[in-house]
């Protein structure tokens, strides 16, 4: 029975996080209400023009991460779901660069290194199907080849 409510806690503690993004109001929201909301994020850097930027990676199933942008103000700029395949399709081969696959998909959830080079990915959920954006690298640090893919296995069982 203990570990039944424990579990339960988590699953309730889980869906409040993921509630919590869709409360923050850009224009309106403070610093603080995104830390008390969504706690602490996980990775800050700021971007070339200075706004603060929070990473909330994971998600209840991996397949959610949001970055908060935060004004020299302390207000919310905005906040956006990274794992698109519309984000997804911004990386171009040959001109995008890691860095710059960072800003738009946030930490990826894998880093492989191959014998053609490394490679990223992140869990993502298109239409109730599992899957992975992919991203390959150049030993120059620009992309190769971008793409998705759905899990088999999710996908057998959706049908």
């Amino acid at each position: 029975m203990r570990l039944l409510t424990t579990l339960a806690l988590t699953l309730a503690g889980l869906l409040a996080g993921c509630t919590s993004v869709g409360t923050l109001v850009p224009g309106q929201s403070t610093q603080a209400d995104v830390r008390a909301r969504l706690g602490v994020p996980t990775e800050t850097r700021k971007d070339r023009g200075g706004d603060d930027l929070w990473e909330y990676a994971g998600g209840a199933e991996g397949h959610e991460s949001y970055l908060v942008r935060i004004g020299a103000d302390g207000k919310v700029k905005e906040v956006t779901q990274l794992l698109t395949e519309e984000r997804l399709m911004r990386v171009v081969p040959g001109r995008t660069t890691r860095q710059d696959v960072r800003d738009l998909l946030g930490r990826p959830s894998e880093e492989l290194m191959t014998g053609v080079g490394e490679t990223w990915s992140w869990r993502y959920l298109v239409n109730s199907l599992r899957g992975h954006l992919v991203v390959s690298f150049n030993p120059d640090g620009t992309v190769r080849e971008r793409g998705a893919v759905i899990d088999a296995i999710y996908y057998d069982s959706a049908n």
